[in-house]
């Protein structure tokens, strides 16, 4: 019953939360929800169960001028769905949900995702330089994807939502720049990381170059993303400390007004201890106007990923969704997954787990 009832709670939430106070302030975020089941085999100690989480994101804008702007978002989250009861590896919605938004990287901090404060340097028509400053989110500047970046509207699986095998950490303390000139460009990100898996402070840093095309099929964005840390990761024999660094390539395009595709593929370095090596993924995205939903769309994904120097072996995953769009701000997901997990010395989970999502934007 908790869980059906955290998802009625989300299917009533109404948009009225968010609104412009005046120019400068803006108040808006998301009310989200899922209920997930999943259904297993191979995994002992896992049985076939239900559970729903209910993230809720409230955000400020404030714009005191028309080249800075301060942002700041906040994370609430009742449950942790399916991410605490799964066999696999990647979790099955990649959301910030209960455990995600406390103790972030281990900085004692609760509830506050980001705080920057970012400038824009105008140089003409489609040429700027923007600076941002405080606490970020890596994500937000490195591996965008038109079809496959958004938890709450898009690919619920981590694998479809970003490049797992790519280190790509959120909320802490950091620095963006932001180079942009007609179909041109350039993102770095340097952030200091209260802790990662092994206890340890660290940096990261991660660089992206793309090009934005438009051709005879529509929008395409392409992507070339570099990530590398400092040597604070153990390395598989947990006898020292190793740095991170990884490539991956991502690419977005239209075919025609209806339809899109998408493909992610790279490589990390494997002197620290790191369940993959390698990632293929893709898939395409539908809308709704083909037929007569303009505001609806479908999403079919799938990925592979190669283990890296740990016990997995190696991992598929397969997702598809259809996502009805009531209004402007209220969204219905009908997701359905499948996930296999091969290890090389263990018994290797498989099964599927079907959800419904819920989204209120504001």
């Amino acid at each position: 019953m908790p869980a059906a009832k955290a998802l009625i709670c989300s299917l009533l939430a109404t948009p009225a939360l968010g609104y412009d106070i005046n120019q400068q302030l803006t108040i808006g975020g998301l009310l989200a929800s899922a209920l997930q089941c999943q259904s297993v085999s191979d995994a002992a100690g896992i049985s076939d169960t239900c559970a729903a989480a209910v993230p809720f994101q409230p955000t400020v804008r404030f714009r005191p001028g028309n080249p800075d702007e301060v942002f700041v978002k906040f994370g609430f989250a009742a449950g942790n769905g399916l991410n605490d009861e799964t066999p696999f590896v990647n979790a099955p919605w990649a959301a910030d949900l209960e455990d995600s938004v406390k103790d972030i990287n281990g900085r004692n901090r609760d509830y506050l995702l980001t705080a920057w404060y970012k400038h824009t340097f105008n140089f003409g028509h489609d040429h700027s330089v923007r600076t941002s400053l405080g606490i970020i989110d890596a994500t937000d500047y490195l591996d965008e994807n038109a079809y496959a970046n958004d938890e709450y509207t898009q690919f619920m699986n981590a694998t479809l939502t970003n490049g797992p095998n790519v280190f790509l950490p959120s909320y802490d303390i950091g620095a963006a720049l932001e180079w942009r000139k007609k179909s041109w460009s350039f993102s770095g990100v340097l952030m200091d990381i209260g802790e990662n898996d092994d206890g340890n402070n660290y940096l990261f840093y991660g660089l992206q170059a793309s090009y934005r095309v438009h051709n005879r099929l529509g929008a395409g964005q392409y992507r070339v993303v570099i990530t590398g840390s400092s040597e604070d990761f153990l390395n598989p024999a947990g006898t020292q400390l190793e740095q991170r660094a990884s490539n991956l390539y991502s690419f977005d395009q239209a075919f025609g007004s209806a339809i899109g595709g998408w493909v992610r593929f790279g490589w990390q370095s494997q002197e620290a201890a790191i369940n993959y090596h390698g990632i293929f993924s893709g898939g395409i995205d539908i809308k709704g106007s083909l037929w007569g939903r303009q505001r609806d769309n479908i999403g079919i994904g799938y990925a592979y990923l190669s283990g890296g120097n740990l016990a997995i072996d190696r991992t598929n995953v397969a997702e598809a969704y259809y996502r009805w769009q009531l209004d402007k701000t209220f969204g219905l997901t009908a997701d359905i997954q499948y996930q296999s997990d091969d290890y090389k010395l263990q018994a290797s989970p498989r099964g599927w787990i079907a959800s419904l999502r819920a989204v209120a934007g504001f």
